[in-house]
């Protein structure tokens, strides 16, 4: 009997601090059209494309970075790898000069345009056509890219 009540007492204790400390629904996980910002620090860390940074350092321990948008955008596409070569930008909203890109990776949704002032005709990344590998979309006759804030 003394059993009995002490394994009641315990399911009772449990249902409690259950119920008192429900588990957090997981994360919603990043659109297929983005790259998380680990897999952007990944590519960067080995990718032997000729690299050109442009804004802020990406630095994950600067306060609010995660704010921050991060794009690459290179000029070379070989099959299904971007490459050649490369500009990374780490900042907020802007318009980025990009003549010549033909494929480009991003943490948030950008627009690419066919315009030198982001302008002519532009397009979300959520359209990509082309996937390419590592987050990339192939984007030939981009000459510009809008960043919005993240």
């Amino acid at each position: 009997m003394h059993f009995t009540a002490l394994f009641t007492t315990l399911l009772v204790a449990i249902g409690t601090q259950v119920a008192a400390n429900p588990v957090a629904p997981a994360p919603a996980a990043d659109p297929d059209y983005l790259i998380s910002i680990d897999q952007f620090k990944y590519w960067l860390a080995t990718t032997d494309a000729n690299i050109t940074y442009i804004g802020k350092p990406v630095n994950p321990l600067t306060p609010r970075s995660a704010l921050a948008t991060m794009v690459t955008y290179c000029s070379n596409r070989s099959f299904s790898i971007c490459g050649g070569p490369c500009t990374v930008y780490n900042g907020g909203a802007t318009c980025l000069h990009a003549p010549n890109t033909n494929c480009l990776a991003a943490t948030h949704n950008i627009a690419f345009c066919s315009g030198d002032n982001c302008d002519g005709g532009c397009n979300p990344l959520a359209t990509c056509g082309v996937k390419l590998d590592n987050g990339f979309c192939y984007t030939p006759g981009t000459n510009s890219i809008i960043v919005s804030t993240a």
